[in-house]
């Protein structure tokens, strides 16, 4: 049986640390490479909220972004917010418009 969940935005420290459990089951979907965040980026990262609500994001090694630089911009840009991170790899939540949830069994 799959459980609904639905976290208003700004997160609290409760569903932060749900978003983050079920985020560990996640593979990074969205990387961010030598080209830093572009355009391409933040595309790929709409469709993968719009989709998932809950995406892993990887910066690349070669990236000229810090980590904390790169997840202010797409949250920015995205109306996201970062539930958590650990080293080069981040987690951004968008609840979806239609009032669905991420599934915590997938």
């Amino acid at each position: 049986m799959s459980q609904e969940i639905r976290y208003p935005l700004p997160l609290d420290a409760p569903n932060r640390a749900s978003l983050r459990k079920l985020g560990q089951k996640l593979r990074p979907t969205v990387m961010i490479g030598k080209a830093g965040v572009t355009d391409e980026v933040v595309d790929s990262l709409e469709r993968n909220l719009a989709a998932n609500q809950l995406v892993k994001i990887r910066l690349q090694r070669e990236a000229p972004t810090e980590r904390d630089a790169a997840v202010a911009v797409l949250c920015e840009r995205t109306g996201a917010e970062c539930p958590g991170q650990i080293g080069h790899t981040f987690l951004l939540y968008r609840p979806k418009a239609d009032g669905t949830s991420p599934d915590a069994d997938s």
